[in-house]
């Protein structure tokens, strides 16, 4: 199917928010976390590319978190692209998805691993009842906390969510917490085991996250995790 480029929006350097519309089609139906396929031929080789669903389904719109990869093919076309250009889509897919909110939800994630919790998060809050929900995101600085203004507006607007971003290379100026996703973890489980968590990023930051997580005593069906490369 065809998606037409609507608009876009810079997240931060390299990172750009898309709206595309899918072209013949009234609504298309997904499950927060779930992601989509984009395709393309370049130099005569047809290339895919997977990328999360940044928003929960709206009518025929959907919303992508990419960010530019230096000497890639695929994301430089995108980037290219003007309101009203097209790309071929399939899916959705994927195996990624919220759970009922029967306890305590981490989220982790670094760069752009955070685009299905913005999809996600609606619906786990409006089940979550009081229980608490941790969106832990790790990112080098500070102008890279991707949607930082929708997450502070959700934290106080709610008083089981928590924002928890944490920089590796912060500035003199940031009184946040420092280094890496893995540091924060234990912390943000605040010792229950009785938790779900959610990891989606890197693959050697997923994997740290897991074997953290197992070793704090979590059962391996409590960890959902999702690998960007």
């Amino acid at each position: 199917m065809k998606a037409i480029l609507r608009e876009t929006r810079e997240l931060a350097p390299a990172v750009r928010h898309f709206v595309f519309e899918i072209e013949a089609e009234q609504r298309f139906d997904f499950t927060p976390g779930q992601f989509v396929s984009l395709h393309g031929r370049f130099d005569g080789k047809d290339i895919t590319r997977a990328y999360s669903l940044a928003a929960p389904p709206s009518g025929n719109r959907i919303e992508l978190c990419l960010n530019l990869v230096e000497g890639g093919r695929f994301s430089p076309h995108l980037f290219a692209l003007s309101p009203g250009d097209a790309v071929e889509l399939t899916g959705p897919t994927g195996y990624f998805v919220a759970r009922p909110t029967v306890r305590a939800t981490l989220l982790a994630a670094t760069g752009t691993g955070i685009a299905p919790y913005r999809a996600m998060l609606p619906g786990l809050l409006a089940s979550a009842g009081t229980h608490p929900v941790t969106l832990l995101f790790g990112t080098r600085h500070e102008e890279s906390i991707l949607y930082r203004e929708e997450w502070e507006n959700w934290e106080r607007s709610h008083a089981n969510f928590r924002f928890w971003p944490t920089l590796s290379r912060a500035g003199e100026g940031w009184s946040g917490r420092r280094g890496y996703v893995q540091a924060s973890l234990a912390e943000a489980l605040g010792g229950t085991l009785d938790a779900d968590v959610f990891v989606c990023g890197l693959t050697a930051m997923v994997n740290e996250v897991r074997a953290l997580a197992k070793s704090l005593g979590l059962d391996r069906k409590q960890i959902v995790y999702e690998k960007y490369d």
